[in-house]
């Protein structure tokens, strides 16, 4: 049986988690006068299974963020009916999957957001992972506006998580097929605007 999306299941998880969130963690999110009207590519770095529960905190009840997951959460037991009521979007990792990209167009078009981690997989601050073009490609042929955001890779129990959410750009189109080389420097342009979300070491990282 296939699962639709539901905006009010995501509503109710959101509720939820904003309690679990508020007593395990003390949470601070900077920058939502950065969130775009309507639809919008949400990119971040990545480093924990809790990163999606933080990054849909700090967009708020009202913002709803179709993430895009490894589609191995698809094959487990109730864990995929969870994800498939909260409108994420399954994408192998493996391959082009042009089911993924239909339905993330298919979500631009009804002016909502979906949120990736381009790096694809969850990286330390000690590690270097290249990140993938899917991003910036989906945005790009959609028009729609990339947003970074940053989440602290250090996360303690009962100490601030501190979410920063960047100004969004738009990749400027062109007449003629970008090269994979052109794509590459994009991707890193991307990751470099997260990065410069991190705060200082002054202001430190919790």
């Amino acid at each position: 049986m296939k699962w639709k999306p539901s905006f009010r299941f995501y509503k109710a998880a959101y509720c939820i988690t904003r309690v679990l969130i508020g007593f395990i963690y003390g949470f601070e999110v900077k920058g939502r006068e950065n969130i775009p009207d309507g639809a919008a590519m949400v990119c971040s770095n990545h480093s924990s299974m809790k990163d999606p529960l933080f990054i849909a905190y700090a967009f708020g009840i009202r913002c709803y963020l179709h993430f895009i997951a490894k589609i191995e959460l698809f094959r487990i037991p109730v864990v995929s009916l969870i994800v498939a009521k909260l409108g994420a979007i399954s994408v192998d990792r493996n391959m082009t999957d042009i089911a993924t990209i239909k339905k993330t167009l298919a979500y631009f078009k009804n002016n909502e957001k979906v949120a990736i981690f381009p790096e694809g997989t969850r990286a330390s601050e000690a590690e270097y992972i290249a990140a993938k073009s899917g991003a910036v490609k989906l945005a790009e042929r959609a028009g729609v506006p990339l947003v970074p955001v940053y989440v602290p890779r250090k996360k303690k129990l009962f100490r601030k998580v501190k979410v920063i959410i960047g100004d969004p750009y738009y990749i400027e189109k062109q007449s003629e097929k970008r090269s994979s080389d052109e794509y590459t420097l994009l991707v890193e342009q991307l990751m470099r605007k997260i990065e410069a979300l991190k705060p200082s070491t002054r202001s430190g990282e919790m």
